[in-house]
């Protein structure tokens, strides 16, 4: 009696990543098919997170020459084309994968990215923002309150439930900044100095009067025009970092 069993059956995809997907693969890997083994009928969501790919990165999967959703089951033998968000490329007849872009720009920052997040509230732009925020309270307030993941992690990504976030690419925080400028197209929606960079909140005009015993004295002497947050209290004027500011805003304008 014959009692060996035979070994699971493996099949092969071949897939291919296009433009900043390929951010994520090895460089060995960068704009050309590869192939992927597996076993069974894995979800094709599955198998492109298992090489790194973050759902949330994808609009657009082309197996052959059909479009497909992340619940398409693999069988093998298929060439899959995997392609980023398209800005002019008309594909209305395919199926896009990410939900429409949320009209409104709202961040939630991931516990790696602090210096990030005080720089686009300075750009105006609401960033929520703890050292200690965990996966799951990020999650959650990303889908709750409609706002943007931005990490370094790319594991939160590929929770099921995270609809909107991007993977930052550079280590350099003025880099970030740049990048997500020109990922999301922030180019004309700055509005500088009108956000604590401190706590978020959104800030006011006030008068001198009311707060110069808050000011430091060459502040107090030479400074008339004043905003205070309304979170915190933080008081705002066109210090020595005024002129250094505008010149980074100008340069960000033009990305």
């Amino acid at each position: 009696m014959n009692t060996r069993q035979h070994a699971p059956v493996k099949h092969t995809a071949f897939f291919r990543f296009y433009e900043e997907l390929n951010d994520f693969l090895p460089e060995e890997l960068h704009k050309k098919p590869f192939p992927i083994k597996f076993i069974g009928k894995p979800s094709i969501k599955d198998a492109i997170e298992s090489i790194g790919v973050p759902h949330t990165e994808i609009d657009l999967i082309i197996v052959n020459t059909e479009s497909v959703g992340f619940d398409y089951r693999l069988h093998g033998n298929e060439y899959v084309s995997v392609y980023p968000v398209f800005e002019s490329l008309d594909i209305t007849s395919l199926v896009h994968l990410r939900p429409k872009p949320i009209r409104v720009t709202k961040f939630v920052v991931d516990v790696n990215l602090g210096k990030l997040a005080r720089k686009l509230r300075l750009l105006g732009f609401d960033s929520l923002f703890k050292n200690n925020f965990t996966d799951d309270e990020i999650i959650k307030l990303s889908l709750q309150e409609k706002r943007v993941i931005l990490t370094r992690d790319k594991g939160i990504l590929k929770h099921n439930v995270v609809t909107h976030g991007y993977w930052i690419r550079n280590d350099d925080p003025k880099l970030q900044l740049s990048e997500v400028v020109s990922r999301f197209q922030l180019q004309n929606s700055l509005a500088p100095f009108t956000r604590c960079s401190t706590c978020n909140e959104l800030l006011h005009q006030v008068d001198k009067a009311q707060i110069q015993d808050r000011l430091p004295l060459k502040t107090r002497l030479f400074c008339k025009s004043f905003m205070e947050c309304g979170g915190c209290g933080k008081i705002y004027w066109r210090g020595s970092h005024y002129k250094q500011i505008c010149k980074m805003i100008e340069i960000l304008k033009r990305i």
